[in-house]
């Protein structure tokens, strides 16, 4: 087509000037005869070169049939198509004019952009993109080129590619990819059918280009960039602030991990009321100078194996008066970061060895949609309940809307009082209530991975303690329900994990996390948003104790945090204890790893035994990074010790026990709980006799231990319980119980602010739990302190005796 042809498009629009081209399409400026000469933006969709007739003329069908399928859309963050129509073969999409600067070219001319900004762009974005869902049409091409931003308004474009979300065949045929690899998920870039998780990636992808000034993933070529997406984290932000949790929760590589819209409106709301409020609403839109939509330049990566940032299109439907921008290139290459995990994974220890904490990101503050979530901190006014969009339609205007929220009605609820049923979940609950409540109770575990036999079994014992209270009653007029999120034993999933528990009102309290490693990162952010948590599996001195605890200086970091279970602290002493006085060992030859953790444990060790009248014989500290450790068994020999105790983790412990027994060492070997692990066996297959301990004691010797496995049984969860269900199904009960105390001491009603009052209350419980006692003592750490030795017999971890820390 051609402006100097005079030829009308569908017999009614007439080209006026070639407004922008890239590789997939060409957009004019035009005139609609039959409206009177209105303007709009007429764009050609060009077909790859090489395509067969057959495949173009499915193409064509697809494309015409989804572009008709988005004319039903109709929201002001939408373009609105017009028509949809066929000229000499191609399909043309016709659309309204729109005068405006892309999102693209706004980074382009300025940068990266202010974080308040991004998150009205993000929010306005997330509203239009939830009516599309709706319409079961996801976007498949989200970028800052797709953007727009006008006066008034934030709108998304091209939509002549979207894929309907129900369709059963690929719109993508062998060796075409619709859509920017800069800002694909994986699975898009994978071939899978597309989904609505899709264009949630693709928004974090734009948003992080827009507050970061560059796109999370760069690489030279596509295939580079691939491997980039496919296994590579994102690059850290680094000004993003407190959009930083909502960018790493949708750039989560999983799809079925990755936050969902309404969670991710709910994040998006707490980053904007985490900055103070205006007298002017700022608008999410471009200055007045008015810019209208730039060259085309699509990605075709047949076409083009090394694809570069589009150029300011917004998808190409309105003209351009100044002359185009080339295209914004590259500002960096792809790190190459890892994930940080920890230094010994280990899928049977939860006590991770320290890793090195991220720099702290900004959390949004916690004043909750509802005051079932509000914390004493707010000095707002409670807001209304977020809906399962937690967006208004005036996208464009969000920051007002909100504002207009802060002055909504308080929600109340009225609750009936004590029943006097026994804590714990063993009897029902009586009387009749108001309206129920919704009350979640978070979860954090490694649901993926090697650690997921264990986090599987901390999330099913969680949920059987919120059943149990569902079913009896047990805080009437409340309803329980959980909210497991995936760490996969990866600490930098903490902190997004602990963002997204923070911006959902309905959140109480969290259970979790497994390994202290995560906790490193969760309990922090969680702490400064007044959400309680307690841990059934984190066993590091620092979370409760404090940095200088080994020093003889105790200072509790966070007032938020608790655990069910004892620490690291008491492992020493009790392995010191047992070795001395039920198996008779008097001299000691002391190893360690040179960890925190392992000298940790080798200095409580050294200190209880030696106490008891013991003698340390010798002492050596090894490298974990080697495998061999000449003339070490000869120098325990020659000591004439009569066991060795091991401060470290399973993968030396092995070959440190293998060596002993080969060179005729044949004395004990006790570790920690580093140590108790399964692959501690493969390493070490002649290690029978060899001990461990282990923090907390193992269901079947528990008090309460033999009910909770009929009913983790009969509610037949396909995964075990592990050592820690127990102790994560009381963990979970004391928010419960927590939550009842507040309603009880409320006269029937949840307080307002109930959150923040949620620390004091699980501080002050004292109930009969599934592990025995339970009750914190000033430090957050559990009263009832036990611990359990096991030995390796026939080449089996076998419990030998449990029992309190102290005789």
């Amino acid at each position: 087509m051609t402006e100097q042809n005079s030829e009308l498009v569908a017999s009614r629009y007439q080209l006026v000037e070639r407004i922008g081209q890239g590789g997939m399409g060409r957009v004019w400026r035009g005139l609609d005869q039959q409206l009177f000469g209105r303007e709009v933006a007429i764009k050609e969709i060009l077909f790859p070169p090489g395509m067969g007739e057959s495949d173009r003329a499915t193409l064509l069908r697809r494309f015409t049939d989804e572009a008709r399928a988005a004319v039903t859309l109709s929201h002001p963050g939408i373009i609105t198509i017009h028509d949809v129509a066929e000229h000499h073969g191609a399909p043309v999409i016709v659309m309204e004019f729109i005068r405006g600067q892309s999102l693209a070219a706004a980074i382009s001319s300025q940068g990266r952009l202010p974080v308040r900004r991004v998150a009205e762009i993000g929010a306005a974005m997330l509203d239009a993109l939830a009516e599309a869902h709706e319409a079961r049409i996801v976007h498949r091409d989200i970028k800052p080129d797709n953007v727009l931003l006008t006066k008034d308004r934030v709108v998304l474009t091209d939509f002549g590619i979207a894929h309907l979300a129900d369709a059963t065949t690929k719109l993508s045929h062998s060796g075409i990819v619709i859509g920017t690899p800069q800002y694909m998920p994986p699975e898009q870039l994978d071939g899978k059918r597309p989904t609505p998780a899709n264009d949630l990636w693709a928004l974090g992808a734009t948003l992080y280009h827009a507050v970061e000034g560059q796109p999370p993933f760069e690489a030279t070529g596509l295939h580079a960039l691939a491997v980039a997406v496919f296994t590579r984290p994102h690059r850290p932000p680094v000004h993003a602030g407190p959009l930083a949790p909502v960018l790493d929760a949708l750039l989560t590589k999983d799809p079925a991990q990755r936050v969902g819209a309404a969670e991710a409106a709910g994040m998006l709301a707490s980053v904007l009321r985490s900055f103070p409020a205006q007298d002017e609403v700022s608008s999410p839109q471009e200055p007045e100078q008015e810019q209208e939509q730039e060259q085309e330049q699509e990605q075709v990566p047949e076409r083009d194996p090394a694809p570069e940032p589009a150029p300011d299109a917004a998808t190409e439907q309105a003209p351009l008066p100044a002359p185009p921008r080339p295209p914004h290139p590259p500002t960096a290459v792809d790190s190459g970061a890892t994930p940080a995990d920890p230094r010994r994974p280990a899928p049977e220890r939860p006590t991770d060895p320290p890793v090195p904490v991220p720099a702290p990101v900004p959390v949004p503050p916690t004043e909750d949609l509802v005051s079932l979530g509000t914390t004493a901190k707010m000095e707002t006014a409670e807001r209304r309940p977020v809906q399962a969009r937690a967006l208004t339609r005036r996208s464009v205007v969000l920051a007002a809307a909100l504002a207009t929220l802060a002055t909504g009605s308080v929600l109340s609820w009225t609750l009936s009082g004590e029943d006097g049923t026994p804590r714990g979940g063993g009897a029902a609950g009586s009387g009749a209530t108001a309206a129920a409540v919704t009350v979640v109770i978070g979860v954090d575990a490694p649901l993926s991975g090697g650690w997921s036999g264990m986090g599987l079994g901390i999330r099913n014992s969680a949920e059987l303690a919120v059943r149990t209270a569902n079913e009896k009653g047990y805080v009437p007029g409340v309803t329980f329900e959980i909210k497991a999120l995936d760490d996969a034993a990866d600490p930098a999933k903490g902190r997004p994990n602990a963002a997204r528990f923070v911006s959902d009102a309905k959140v109480l309290g969290v259970v979790g996390p497994l390994n202290s490693a995560i906790a490193q990162t969760l309990v922090e952010p969680l702490a400064q948003a007044d959400l309680v948590n307690v841990s059934p599996g984190n066993t590091d001195p620092v979370l409760t104790l404090g940095p200088d605890w080994a020093a003889g200086t105790k200072s509790r970091p966070y007032d938020t945090y608790f655990r069910t279970l004892t620490t690291d602290v008491d492992q020493g002493p009790f392995a010191a204890r047992y070795l001395h006085a039920e198996a008779g060992k008097r001299k000691l030859y002391v190893i360690d790893d040179k960890s925190a953790y392992g000298t940790g444990l080798t200095s409580g060790f050294t200190a209880e035994f030696e106490k008891l009248g013991g003698t340390v014989v010798g002492t050596e500290q090894v490298d974990p990074a080697e495998r061999e450790f000449p003339g070490l068994a000869a120098k325990v020999r020659a000591s004439g010790a009569d066991s060795v105790y091991f401060g470290g983790y399973y993968d030396t412990a092995g070959p440190l026990s293998k060596q002993l027994k080969k060179a005729g060492v044949g004395i004990p070997l006790m570790g920690g709980d580093g140590m108790f692990d399964q692959r501690f066996l493969t390493t070490g297959p002649k290690a029978d006799g060899d001990l461990a301990v282990n923090i907390g004691v193992p269901a079947d010797d528990l008090a309460g231990g033999a009910d909770f496995l009929a009913r983790y049984r009969k509610a037949a969860y396909p995964e075990a319980a592990g050592w820690y269900g127990p102790y994560a199904y009381d963990a979970a009960w004391s928010l419960i119980e927590a939550v009842k105390s507040l309603v009880t001491a409320n006269g029937g009603t949840l307080p307002r602010h109930a959150r923040a009052k949620m620390p004091q209350a699980v501080a002050g419980l004292a109930f009969d739990g599934v592990t025995g006692h339970v009750a914190f003592d000033g430090y957050g750490d559990t009263r009832n302190r036990r611990l359990t030795v096991c030995s390796v017999a026939s080449g089996r971890w076998t419990t030998v005796t449990s029992g309190p820390v102290t005789p």
